[in-house]
């Protein structure tokens, strides 16, 4: 069942200008800074969270947030390195302009950009965002990614072992995970939004129904003394994941109850999904886009 366009209610703290210099006054711009654990870092902006290590083979980091943050995240990454702070390698989650929009500020400084396949493709042709009603151009070449993978990529960096794992069809059809082998550690993209209702962007290939298989997935993977670094929220752990998981399990099937007994998802949106899950509505996806979201996906 297929229903376009998507409602979407309260999606505008998304929708920032691409450019966004001239929308932000960049003496006011800041990245919060939060160890996690041995040479790791999150980085928080205003979009997607950034992890970064920091050790004696230079930096990398994951994912890097608006193109107007690149001057706060380059200050934040010098503070920490005392140094030029400037990362060897850039890995990004997935294609979204709140993950990749710094990428140029680095290529363009020596930065070697990684990422899936699919990343590559979106980035490097013109995309149609139906859900946010825009046009995303073609990346110029300094932010495309230069190493890209199929399934998975294995890199020995700052004394770890990152397994950068494709999940596919979740939150975008060109998503990954990255797991810090030795400090347990994963930073999970936009397969974690922490106690809130994800965008399952299904105009890119993603889906609902793999999403929440993709969680499960990450689930086995990881323990009780992980570190989970969700792509938008605070640190979280196994419990908090398993907790997201049960969310997503839950709404599901109850959305996909009522659509079997031919409810419309403005229907299903005005009974709301029950009083557990009313916080999770609260961020930049509501009810009602969550509730499309899974129809969308069937």
């Amino acid at each position: 069942m297929k229903l376009l366009p998507y409602i979407l209610l309260s999606m505008s703290l998304l929708l920032v200008p691409l450019g966004g210099h001239a929308q932000a006054d960049e003496e006011k711009l800041s990245v919060k800074v939060t160890p996690i654990k041995g040479k790791l870092h999150l980085l928080q902006g205003k979009g997607g969270n950034v992890l970064a290590s920091v050790g004696e083979d230079g930096i990398l980091i994951i994912d890097d947030d608006y193109a107007e943050y690149a001057d706060a995240l380059h200050q934040a990454l010098q503070s920490l390195a005392g140094n030029e702070g400037l990362p060897r390698y850039v890995i990004n989650t997935h294609w979204h302009f709140d993950h990749v929009g710094t990428n140029g500020y680095w290529g363009e400084r020596g930065a070697v950009i990684m990422a899936h396949a699919n990343v590559y493709q979106r980035m490097s042709t013109r995309q149609e965002m139906k859900a946010f009603n825009r046009v995303v151009e073609p990346s110029p070449k300094p932010a495309l990614p230069q190493i890209t993978y199929g399934d998975s990529v294995l890199l020995h960096f700052n004394g770890d072992q990152l397994e950068v794992q494709h999940f596919a069809n979740g939150h975008t059809d060109g998503d990954s995970a990255v797991f810090f082998v030795r400090e347990n550690v994963v930073h999970m993209g936009d397969h974690y939004f922490k106690d809130r209702f994800p965008f399952v962007d299904i105009g890119s290939g993603g889906n609902v129904i793999s999403y929440t298989a993709n969680v499960a997935a990450i689930l086995q993977r990881v323990d009780d003394s992980t570190i989970i670094v969700p792509g938008h929220g605070e640190l979280a752990s196994r419990a908090d994941l398993e907790r997201y998981h049960g969310m997503l399990t839950a709404t599901t099937a109850l959305v996909s109850a009522k659509l079997d007994q031919g409810m419309s998802v403005e229907e299903i949106a005005a009974q709301g999904l029950g009083d557990e899950w009313a916080g999770y509505g609260e961020g930049f996806i509501d009810t009602a886009a969550w509730i499309s979201f899974i129809a969308g996906s069937r």
